[in-house]
């Protein structure tokens, strides 16, 4: 411990902490509620918290590794869309004993221009991509800033040839850094009538839409906006290869090269259901069994964790995790997180309501969290807490 010195009336002053060391290896471990509150101590945590993009990169690194500042955020629906952001910790350290709070996002989504619902949300780096559902247009945003920034719609980008009756479905939106460019990119797939899925490419800072090669397999699953890991954003897709059969891969965008390779999942029952994840900064993919079984009259099913420990090897997939029959009652049942202590968070469907339960992988108890506003939610996402910051919308 630092020795205190002697004032000129002799009395000992306190030790303190050189500034250089409070500022890179103290306040970057915050949570962005305190950084924001300590800005008006001085003029330099000023800077530091809201203009230094150094410093908000370590920060975003820091709360990564730390994993104290995750939030999960949905939406919900009561006549009006609320989205609705819950400290990912209180999930599961409270799950019987008390209620979990939430803090409530206003979203600005202007009613002469979009529609007012969020059909999709994906995340990077503590930034959102909500797709809103008109399925045209999208906006960024940073929740632990409470910034936005609304995205130039597709029509104009494609003003001399975009016609809605060509369009067959509406566009998904995916979102992803380029760390060799340092910039952040959102990804529009569009597919029409006549010709596969087209694809546009936005760059956060500039403000205009651009056409990159169309996507490479005729079917893509249009209601999953992918998931960024490798510096890819990585989808789920299939190709007829005999009018009986289907062939199912991962197909991922490398957002520096903006080009697309196939990436060989591991060897799965082709009947069962997918769902692309990133756990552990690892590609990951939940794979769920249904089978029907006739003493209780229903289907039951077991989900089993497998993970691309090394990027782009097909030999690297590892089963990380078998979770077991979890119960009939739990239908319709999808994958949100899973803790470093093997518990799992999943959603499931009850009576038309969307629910939540935590599966503890090592005793095999399932508990409901209590939690606030918990019917009728859509379209979970988990996300780390950032200062990055936001372009002006166009």
């Amino acid at each position: 411990m630092a020795q205190g010195t002697k004032d000129s009336t002799g009395t000992i002053a306190s030790p303190s902490l050189p500034l250089d060391l409070v500022e890179e290896e103290i306040l970057c471990r915050l949570p962005v509620k305190t950084l924001l509150q300590l800005r008006c101590i001085c003029k330099s945590w000023k800077s530091l918290i809201s203009d230094d993009p150094k410093f908000a990169k370590k920060h975003l690194r820091m709360s990564k590794i730390l994993k104290q500042q995750q939030h999960l955020i949905v939406n919900v629906l009561y006549g009006n869309l609320f989205s609705f952001d819950y400290l990912l910790s209180d999930v599961f350290s409270n799950i019987s004993n008390a209620t979990v709070a939430h803090t409530q996002l206003n979203i600005p989504i202007s009613n002469s221009i979009f529609s007012r619902n969020i059909s999709e949300i994906c995340s990077c780096d503590g930034i959102l991509c909500l797709t809103l559902d008109d399925r045209r247009s999208a906006i960024l945003c940073n929740p632990s800033l409470r910034k936005y920034s609304t995205l130039p719609p597709l029509e104009i980008h494609r003003k001399r040839d975009y016609d809605y009756q060509r369009e067959v479905k509406p566009s998904l939106f995916s979102f992803g850094y380029d760390h060799v460019n340092d910039v952040y990119k959102v990804i529009a797939i569009s597919c029409f009538k006549d010709k596969y899925e087209e694809v546009d490419v936005y760059t956060l800072g500039t403000n205009y839409w651009r056409s990159i090669q169309d996507f490479p397999y005729s079917r893509l699953s249009m209601y999953d906006p992918g998931v960024f890991v490798g510096g890819a954003v990585n989808w789920l897709a299939s190709e007829e290869v005999s009018n009986s059969s289907d062939c199912h891969d991962i197909v991922s965008l490398d957002l520096e090269k903006e080009s697309y390779q196939k990436i060989s999942p591991p060897d799965l029952e082709k009947d069962g259901f997918w769902d692309l994840a990133m756990v552990r900064d690892c590609l990951c993919i939940f794979a769920r069994s249904d089978f029907f079984d006739q003493n209780i009259g229903c289907y039951k099913f077991c989900l089993d964790v497998w993970i691309m420990k090394e990027y782009g090897i097909k030999e690297s997939w590892t089963k990380l995790y078998h979770f077991p029959y979890l119960g009939y009652q739990y239908p319709y049942l999808k994958t949100v997180y899973i803790s470093d202590d093997d518990q799992l968070l999943f959603s499931f469907d009850n009576n038309d309501q969307l629910k939540w339960a935590v599966y503890n992988s090592k005793n095999g108890n399932v508990k409901i969290p209590k939690i606030q506003h918990g019917n009728y939610w859509m379209h979970p996402e988990v996300y780390v807490e950032s200062l990055i910051s936001l372009p002006c919308s166009y």
